[in-house]
């Protein structure tokens, strides 16, 4: 073999080991893993709902307070609108309804992420807000696929594997006329933001921002007219999220909620 064909060869080699290194850290991303999840979801859905009964939408990015939010699937059915979260992790998962953060335990080590209920809520609010119809017929549903084990008791509506299926199917009272059911569906049709590149590098951005939020409001206290100050809930409801408190706190308990 001459110089010349062991320098393609080499060349070759290279280009391939560049080629398996790209793929490596492709299939590794939380964004990859993110859509595979997704993708079985989609699949469960479509196969298990059958679309005379469910609308199905994905990977939907809406217009909300503060920016935009991006909802991994909304089924539209009489039984209500059920917004999935989804998860696709390894390991075992720990967490509680009002913690807000969750763990996971793989390979010995521990990892915390957002509750995915918490993460879930401005979703249900965005679509409650978009389609005009009542909280009550707005379900909430958060799906972790992959081989993870959910090792705390946790709400109906945290569900492994394909159970999410069976949980939307369980709801069998009639909430919505099919006047709700087609004025929804159009609704968020005519408000999703297009599915583009720029789109997902937008509500990127938004996310950023929101992780990093100024401290001070740019509103002035309802109750008193004085500055208002980042805090965050530590307990009720809404534990674990950020609102804005009145700087006179204890003499004011003025409040407006950051959604």
């Amino acid at each position: 073999m001459g110089s010349g064909d062991q320098a393609g060869e080499a060349l070759f080699l290279a280009f391939l080991f560049v080629i398996a290194t790209i793929i490596g850290l492709i299939l590794r991303s939380a964004w990859f893993k993110g859509a595979v999840g997704e993708s079985l979801v989609k699949a469960g859905a479509g196969v298990a709902l059958p679309s005379s009964a469910y609308f199905s939408l994905h990977d939907v990015t809406l217009h909300a307070s503060g920016g935009s939010t991006q909802i991994d699937h909304i089924i539209v059915s009489r039984y209500g609108i059920f917004v999935i979260e989804t998860k696709n992790m390894k390991g075992w998962i720990f967490g509680g309804a009002r913690s807000p953060e969750w763990k996971q335990v793989l390979y010995k080590k521990s990892y915390t992420f957002q509750n995915p209920l918490r993460q879930n809520y401005k979703h249900t609010k965005a679509v409650e807000e978009i389609t005009g119809l009542p909280k009550n017929a707005i379900h909430s549903v958060v799906a972790f696929m992959g081989p993870c084990e959910l090792r705390s008791k946790l709400p109906p509506n945290v569900e492994k594997g394909f159970g999410y299926i069976s949980y939307i199917k369980s709801f069998k009272a009639t909430l919505l006329t099919v006047e709700d059911v087609n004025g929804a569906i159009r609704a968020i049709h005519e408000g999703r933001r297009p599915a583009t590149f720029k789109t997902r590098a937008e509500h990127v951005r938004n996310l950023k921002m929101r992780a990093a939020p100024q401290q001070t409001a740019d509103v002035a206290c309802p109750l008193c007219g004085n500055a208002m100050v980042r805090r965050v809930a530590k307990n009720g409801l809404r534990a674990g999220l950020p609102f804005w408190g009145c700087s006179r706190y204890p003499a004011c308990r003025g409040i407006t909620n950051i959604d």
